[in-house]
């Protein structure tokens, strides 16, 4: 993720930010729990369908929707609306994931690709360049193979 950091954190020494928004959400959240606690209370102690707790209840709820309402519009509007997808950085991880190893097992069996996977690991090297190095493959027979988005979705 990239985030402008406008709204999202405040500045309160140099270099250091701290994330408002999502420490309000918290707060937020502990509160309407709180509440919760207190519904659950209530409705605990209805007896012969009469519960002198009703208007505790009705405004523990209402409070809830409001807080949850309001808290979900300032974090839209100061934080998520600024965020958007560090496509680069999805990209290297995912094709350096050691995960993609499965694609290798129908073609090279389960013991060579656990080597791969388990080398690179060692080695912190990437899957392609461990199994290109200790010749179970080639590059193209790789780039053919492992393709992260044929393992998204669906089996077909």
């Amino acid at each position: 993720m990239i985030s402008d950091y406008e709204g999202c954190v405040v500045v309160t020494l140099a270099g250091k930010v701290n994330p408002t928004q999502c420490e309000a959400i918290t707060m937020v959240a502990a509160q309407v729990m709180g509440n919760h606690v207190a519904v659950t209370v209530g409705g605990s102690n209805g007896h012969f369908e009469l519960n002198v707790f009703k208007p505790m209840i009705v405004s523990n709820v209402l409070r809830s929707i409001r807080l949850l309402g309001d808290s979900m519009n300032a974090f839209n509007k100061n934080c998520v609306d600024g965020i958007v997808a560090n496509e680069d950085r999805i990209s290297k991880l995912l094709h350096e994931s050691l995960m993609l190893v499965t694609a290798l097992n129908p073609h090279i069996g389960y013991d060579k690709a656990a080597t791969i996977a388990k080398t690179a690991h060692k080695e912190n090297s990437t899957l392609k360049e461990t199994a290109i190095k200790l010749g179970y493959l080639t590059a193209e027979e790789f780039d053919k193979w492992v393709r992260p988005e044929d393992m998204l979705g669906p089996s077909k």
